[in-house]
């Protein structure tokens, strides 16, 4: 299946061996480290690579939970699975990342450590990915502006210096692509529905627009990586307009949503919902710590 365009995506109607690799269970569960040599690249501050991944792996991990949150309460039971597969695709994206981040920055901690034994300012998500789901549009219009922000970021990263992470992206930038066309898919279906899928559409793309440009925002730790995803802006924003504009959409106009003193998700500082989320993600782990089953 070609990903070239969003459009090109959607009009494929092969549904033979190659299109079903869209779907996270088609592509297998080969390891996609096998082989690769896991010592920090040469040249590379293995605190940064550490810190970068963090910030990777927290992004997906975070959606990963607001997706499968959805279970038991799609309007569809086709999209509650569907919904479950990507927060899958982005959990395994998130074990991986986790798990690096742990390896490089010198305190052996696993990505169960990781996820459950880090309290809210510890995380260096992006706040897009901790907002409440909102309505099935919300939830949508949400997975269209990651899924195609993050899409172009793994693109570039599949080159990357570490190996590690240029193998995590190059797994990573397949699922994202079904990601993005799935959110697509559904962003023209609802605007190009009733008046009122189109009326929810707009008002789920109007809640999240804010929160976009902090995936445009440079890091310290991205810059001195050389990993720019300001230089991402315009393709991206190109790419979501032709979706919206499509769907018979507007593009919101709505300035970032303010930061804390100079302050967002990746220094730490997030929204009440991450404290509520994570109560939920790490309950059973806090509560039987060092069981196993």
């Amino acid at each position: 299946m070609s990903d070239d365009h969003v459009y090109l995506s959607l009009a494929e109607a092969d549904h033979g061996p190659e299109g079903e690799a869209r779907w996270a269970y088609g592509t297998g569960f080969a390891d996609p480290l096998l082989g690769v040599d896991r010592a920090a690249p040469a040249g590379v501050d293995a605190a940064d690579l550490a810190a970068y991944c963090l910030m990777l792996g927290d992004d997906a991990l975070i959606l990963a939970q607001r997706l499968i949150e959805w279970c038991t309460r799609a309007p569809e039971l086709e999209e509650e699975v569907a919904l479950a597969n990507l927060g899958l695709d982005l959990l395994g994206q998130a074990r991986q990342l986790l798990t690096r981040a742990g390896q490089l920055d010198g305190t052996e901690r696993t990505e169960d450590d990781l996820a459950y034994w880090r309290e809210a300012h510890e995380f260096r998500n992006v706040r897009l990915v901790e907002v409440p789901n909102g309505d099935f549009g919300h939830t949508v219009a949400r997975l269209l502006l990651f899924a195609t922000a993050r899409h172009a970021l793994y693109e570039r990263l599949s080159a990357h210096v570490d190996p590690v992470l240029a193998a995590v992206a190059a797994r990573g930038v397949k699922e994202l692509a079904y990601h993005r066309e799935y959110a697509a898919a559904w962003t023209l279906r609802l605007g190009d529905g009733t008046a009122y899928s189109a009326e929810r559409m707009q008002a789920g793309l109007a809640a999240v627009w804010p929160l976009l440009e902090e995936l445009f925002t440079a890091d310290p730790v991205e810059s001195r990586l050389g990993v720019d995803p300001g230089e991402l802006r315009g393709p991206v924003l190109a790419e979501l307009a032709e979706v919206i504009t499509g769907a018979g959409l507007t593009v919101p106009e709505a300035a970032p949503m303010a930061r804390v003193g100079g302050r967002a998700g990746r220094d730490g500082v997030h929204t009440e919902a991450l404290g509520l989320l994570l109560a939920e993600l790490q309950v059973v782990a806090r509560a039987h710590p060092g069981a196993t089953w």
